[in-house]
């Protein structure tokens, strides 16, 4: 039987999902004719709307009709406007279809075990500023110790610069010289510490001249990083008279871990009688911390020991019925195993909310939800903005014409397992289970938030591309449609297009991600984002980011 040319979604929703180009006149169901061209990806009118109709999508409300649209004709910002369904804390008990997780019983995965009982599927040191004072004595410590120890990446790019360089001293003609390429292989930086999987340099642009709260919020993101399972030990970088005060970061940590025993180097440069004393004690301390967490070996730990972040970027009119579904069934085959999922992007779920207020275990944890998102929203709408601003033009122009469009297939990744718990940035996961986490929709804030509240590992659907990654924990990168996995191979771990297709299941594809996550934390398959060094680290300063 041939693959449909489009999809309701939802047995409730009035506008269909095209999934490849469509003909006008063609029939795509008894009584519905395509009026126009209606390309691949875009929506299209499943019935006559007059104006001011609820639209539906995904079984809820995604927008309103701005003008009469007759069936079979193309939804678009010219005729439709965002509009989402209110929402008011628990009001029923979500049912959950919970997966069998019977084939991945007894399975283990390769990990660093931590004192806390925690285990990584990393093994990285860390260097962090607490003020952007200190980002050039950051870059010190990544120009000498990168290189000597062989985690600054060579790159075919600086091998073609130099070749242009060289070309160029030696008189070659610029027409000539711009017919160059970079094609020989990159060498492998050899590393003299082989179990410390990275040094990493989470370097950015705060720690003072904001607010009070700024710089405990920021504190609490980087003791997350320090206290991250996939980190052996940090090296902490302080002016001395910033807002984000080493106090600061030491109360943070404490809450997190009242029994931290991570090794923890803190140089304040005010304290010392010059940048050279203190660069030379850095370099020096940090060598060794990091000798000592080269004894660490992998050993096997349950699957119930992953905590998986989900993201999407760059997404387009397929991720909320191919790559964020998958990564949906995966995060239901998590929970079923014992494991933890955090779901984000606090402005990609309005429309969803009182789905998810019902899903909540407990009438507190619906109640804080529907405050925080509220809270959020009246923040961005006191700016002139709100959550309706929420798509980028690249997701508008693939068919997330609306943010509720946009947010009901970005839920997705969160699978339909109950909610655990309710955390606000930047609050340390504290249980197993699906948390929800308040964040921005923008993608490295998100995924910095979420390592920073104890991800081990990230999964990031796209349907445009993105190279994000993360500094510490590896992300894999799921594609919504063939065409982009193909075009961007370097970019793409795992591709969801066969859904698409009518070739392959959701729950087929979702259980294969479980299997590369097991391989990925196992350290046996390194993600695309970790081989090109992403390490995208942006802290949220608490505003109106959407």
């Amino acid at each position: 039987m041939p693959a449909p040319l489009a999809i309701r979604v939802d047995t409730k929703d009035d506008i269909l999902v095209a999934l490849t180009d469509i003909a006008p006149g063609t029939e795509i169901a008894d009584t519905l004719v395509t009026t126009e061209e209606i390309p691949a990806k875009q929506k299209l009118a499943g019935r006559d709307f007059k104006p001011g109709d609820d639209i539906t999508m995904y079984g809820v409300t995604v927008g309103s009709a701005t003008r009469a649209i007759a069936a079979g004709e193309l939804i678009h910002t010219g005729n439709i406007t965002h509009k989402s369904s209110e929402y008011s804390g628990k009001k029923t008990d979500m049912p959950w279809d919970k997966p069998d997780p019977s084939p991945w019983h007894g399975r283990t995965f390769e990990g660093y075990q931590r004192d806390d009982g925690r285990v990584g599927t990393a093994n990285h040191w860390i260097v962090v500023p607490l003020v952007f004072c200190e980002s050039r004595n950051l870059d010190m410590l990544r120009t000498s110790l990168g290189k000597a120890l062989g985690y600054s990446k060579a790159d075919a790019y600086s091998s073609l610069a130099n070749a242009l360089a060289n070309g160029y001293r030696q008189g070659t003609g610029i027409e000539e010289l711009i017919q160059l390429h970079a094609d020989t292989p990159t060498p492998a930086a050899e590393r003299i510490f082989p179990n410390v999987d990275g040094l990493k340099f989470l370097d950015h642009a705060l720690g003072c001249g904001g607010t009070r709260d700024d710089a405990r919020t920021l504190c609490g993101l980087i003791a997350g990083y320090i206290n991250h399972p996939n980190v052996a030990g940090a090296t902490v970088l302080s002016l001395g008279c910033q807002n984000a005060q080493v106090k600061l970061l030491e109360e943070e940590l404490q809450k997190r871990a009242p029994n931290f025993s991570k090794p923890l180097l803190i140089f304040e440069q005010q304290s010392y009688p010059s940048e050279r004393d203190m660069l030379n004690r850095a370099i020096t301390e940090t060598f060794s911390g990091m000798a000592k967490a080269n004894e660490m070996q992998r050993v096997a730990a349950p699957l119930s020991k992953l905590c998986a972040g989900m993201e999407c970027g760059g997404s387009d009119g397929f991720s909320g019925i191919s790559a964020n579904p998958v990564i949906g069934h995966c995060a239901d085959l998590l929970v079923a195993i014992g494991g933890s999922v955090i779901l984000s992007e606090f402005p990609e779920l309005c429309g969803v909310e009182q789905d998810l207020c019902d899903r909540c275990e407990t009438d507190a944890l619906a109640t804080r939800f529907a405050n925080l998102m509220k809270s959020y929203n009246a923040r961005a709408e006191a700016h002139g903005s709100g959550f309706r601003e929420n798509p980028s033009p690249g997701n508008i122009r693939d068919g997330l014409v609306t943010d509720a469009i946009k947010s009901a297939g970005a839920a997705k990744k969160g699978g339909g397992s109950p909610v655990v718990d309710v955390l606000d940035y930047p609050e340390p996961l504290s249980r197993q289970g699906l948390s929800l986490l308040c964040t921005p929709g923008s993608d490295v804030e998100s995924t910095t938030a979420m390592a920073g509240s104890g991800a081990n590992i990230l999964l990031f659907s796209t349907g445009l591309g993105t190279p994000t990654g993360n500094p510490v924990a590896p992300t894999l990168k799921i594609s919504s449609n063939a065409e982009l996995s193909t075009r961007l191979p370097d970019m793409i771990d795992f591709d969801t297009g066969a859904i698409i297709r009518g070739e392959k299941s959701i729950d087929e594809l979702g259980s294969r991600l479980l299997d590369l996550i097991i391989e990925t934390a196992s350290g046996r398959f390194v993600p695309n984002a970790v081989q090109l060094g992403q390490d995208d680290f942006l802290p949220w300063k608490r505003g109106v980011s959407l």
